[in-house]
């Protein structure tokens, strides 16, 4: 990924989240504008709004909504949240209005396992690395292009 002047990178690394959470939230915010994404985080902490969970769903109940399966990941919506924050102060570091930024890129990937600390049985933690690309929007929009007319037709002049 190569970071040009209108984009915003964060990158976290070894985050104690589960990765199939991550992946689901990324999904569920992708595209949208920072202030958007903040919102709809901050609903999923309080519980108000479900993350629609459409690739890791086995044994998932049904949420009130336009969704089908679906969960609160609390943990990993703080932990998402504060990655947004951070990226937010970077691209105001960088001089970009962070208005108009929109989220075009976040990948979760699994981090390094380790076991946990003093456990009698052998278990391991949850990482997670996330990376987030925010992309500036421009304020222009562009003018939609005229119909075409179909074959055949003799335009009138």
């Amino acid at each position: 990924m190569i970071a040009n002047e209108h984009t915003a990178t964060i990158n976290g690394k070894d985050l104690p989240i589960s990765t199939k959470h991550a992946v689901e939230i990324c999904k569920f915010i992708k595209g949208k504008s920072l202030q958007k994404s903040r919102q709809m985080l901050q609903a999923v902490i309080e519980k108000k709004r479900a993350v629609p969970f459409t690739r890791y769903k086995k044994d998932m109940g049904h949420k009130p909504g336009r969704i089908a399966a679906g969960r609160y990941p609390e943990k990993a919506s703080k932990c998402i949240l504060k990655l947004i924050n951070s990226l937010e102060a970077n691209a105001q570091n960088k001089g970009l209005d962070a208005d108009g930024l929109v989220l075009t890129t976040l990948i979760a990937n699994r981090g390094s396992r380790p076991w946990h600390f003093g456990r009698l049985r052998r278990r391991k933690t949850k990482r997670t690395h996330i990376m987030i690309v925010a992309e500036e929007q421009s304020k222009e929009k562009t003018k939609p292009q005229q119909k075409q007319q179909p074959r055949g037709e003799v335009q009138k002049q």
